[in-house]
């Protein structure tokens, strides 16, 4: 701002000095003085033009010149032949008009530029700040509850909500008000976002999309002010649907220890959706997965007076959800097996995996998508696709040996998976489910089974085993620790090293057991790099 205006004092003081050199080129005198000799000769030369008499010089103009001859040395005689004009000095009034005149010209110009200047200025600045400055507008939603599969529940929960937009003279005639503000809560992927859309839509109101993040700007105030701006356009649009996706991004739990613009955005959100500021018509749907990190004002009546919990999909609402996504795909499939494939998946997963599944099918010049394409993907969804490192060949069989182990260890324990890829780290993705102790100790085999096999069969194991014993660590530490697992709730010293030990040991001796079906995978595992639970079982079905 300094730079700025010392600019601009520079760019007046130039402008001031180049009107002056202007009007000073003008209006000086450039007349040449000549003597009484040179004018009756100038005379005589019948070159004169005009004569000017003034008090102090008489000017002799002629075509390209003007001279000019003290009137002392004047003889009225001279110019019989001529019409002499009478003169003035130059008036300074005059002048000093006419320079007051040109200043001020100049300054308004030098103004209109400055404005201008300006002008652009501020637009540029506009233009760079994230979304504060632009004009808030309502999208048109045209997701519908049909589109949305495996939403029972919430759409019961929800129903109420759009039936009170439609018909609200119905709830105020018994004296119930709308509720401000609706939480869904779920982990990410399971579709809170199209569910909001999907009110809106039903609801046939203006829907106010924003994310959370949107709101905490680097400029201070700017977050707050973005919000107010964003209530006011809900309410000039009433009724209508905020939207606030991942509102854990502002309303965070405050400190108290310093106001920042996190903190003042969060309080503005606040004083819009309590009483101070009257939002009839307005509801604001938020979404979040973490409400444990949430203030609890948000949380009071009043503002989320209603939350609505959005789980993983079970079972009937995979197959619910499937059956969407898979309406306009040709395809052979048993969407119920697929479904029993899929456990674990939320409604971004399973979206992906019918859109993979395509593109493979495509890929490959196939008429429709198969359960084999289904098969194929499903591993990339889960883990991303990874290339199988160049391995030696000694380095290639620890790996079968590492695989096949887990492969039979998952089969046997009955650990849900598909198929197993030479190039896969995991078998299966962790999970926040419940687990009972056998259950976990089965996984924990599992993860031990490729260390355990490379050493029964080869004395040492690969550095690839890390990210299963990392895991296996975990799950024993939460057992002993967390789980009230070990053989005392008050955890003994080395209780962890106990547990692991003899699930290591436990492990090595059921692989020596089935040495035979350990050859058969391999085998298929070195030529194939493949293999699928199915046919691990057969081979286990054949010894036991």
């Amino acid at each position: 701002m300094l730079n700025f205006k010392t600019n601009r004092m520079a760019l007046y003081i130039s402008a001031f000095f180049v009107v002056v050199l202007v009007l000073f080129a003008i209006f000086r005198d450039n007349s040449e003085n000549i003597t009484l000799n040179q004018a009756k000769e100038i005379l005589n030369d019948k070159s004169v033009e005009s004569i000017i008499a003034t008090k102090e010089y008489a000017y002799l103009k002629t075509q390209h010149e003007v001279f000019k001859l003290p009137m002392s040395q004047v003889n009225p005689m001279m110019f019989k032949d001529y019409k002499v004009e009478v003169g003035s000095e130059s008036n300074i009034i005059f002048y000093l008009f006419l320079f007051v005149l040109i200043v001020g010209i100049g300054s308004l110009v030098i103004r209109l530029l400055l404005k201008n200047m300006n002008e652009k200025v501020i637009e540029q600045k506009s233009s760079s700040l994230p979304s504060s400055a632009l004009a808030i507008e309502s999208i048109k939603s045209d997701v519908k509850f049909d589109d949305i599969g495996g939403i029972s529940d919430v759409k019961v929960e929800l129903e109420e909500i759009i039936d009170f937009m439609k018909n609200p003279k119905k709830y105020k005639s018994f004296g119930a008000r709308m509720p401000r503000g609706v939480l869904l809560i779920g982990p990410p992927g399971v579709g809170k976002t199209m569910i909001a859309k999907a009110v809106a839509s039903e609801a046939n109101v203006p829907f106010f999309y924003q994310s959370g993040a949107s709101f905490v700007q680097i400029y201070v105030g700017m977050g707050a002010k973005r919000v107010h701006e964003l209530f006011v356009a809900a309410k000039k649009n009433a009724p209508s649907i905020i939207f606030i996706d991942e509102i854990d991004a502002v309303g965070k739990k405050r400190e108290g220890q310093k106001n920042d613009e996190r903190e003042a955005t969060l309080n503005q959100l606040l004083t819009e959706m309590d009483g101070f500021e009257a939002s009839s018509g307005v509801i604001v749907i938020a979404a979040t997965n973490k409400i444990d990190v949430l203030d609890e004002a948000l949380l009071r009546s009043g503002r989320f007076d209603r939350r609505v919990f959005v789980e993983l999909p079970t079972k009937l609402e995979r197959v619910s959800i499937l059956s969407k996504y898979l309406e306009k795909v040709p395809h052979n499939l048993d969407i119920s097996q697929v479904a029993n494939m899929t456990v674990g998946f939320n409604g971004a997963s399973l979206a992906a995996l019918v859109n993979e599944a395509a593109l493979l099918c495509i890929r490959h010049h196939d008429i429709q998508v198969t359960i084999e394409h289904i098969h194929q993907v499903k591993e990339k969804v889960i883990f991303g696709k990874k290339k199988l490192q160049i391995l030696s060949e000694k380095q290639k069989q620890f790996r079968v040996t590492y695989q096949a182990a887990k492969a039979i260890t998952a089969t046997f324990y009955d650990i849900a998976f598909e198929k197993l890829m030479l190039s896969n780290e995991k078998l299966t993705p962790q999970t926040n489910e419940p687990f009972i102790k056998y259950e976990l100790e089965n996984r924990v085999k599992m993860l031990l089974s490729g260390m355990v096999a490379c050493g029964i069969k080869y004395g040492e194991h690969s550095s690839d085993a890390k990210s299963d014993l990392d895991e296996a660590k975990e799950l024993i530490k939460k057992m002993v620790n967390d789980y009230g697992m070990a053989s005392y709730l008050i955890k003994n010293d080395n209780e962890e090293e106990l547990m692991i030990g003899k699930l290591y040991t436990e492990t090595g001796t059921f692989l020596e057991s089935v040495q035979t079906v350990m050859n058969s995978v391999e085998n298929i595992l070195y030529e194939n790099e493949s293999i699928t639970k199915k046919s691990v079982k057969a081979y286990l079905d054949e010894i036991l």
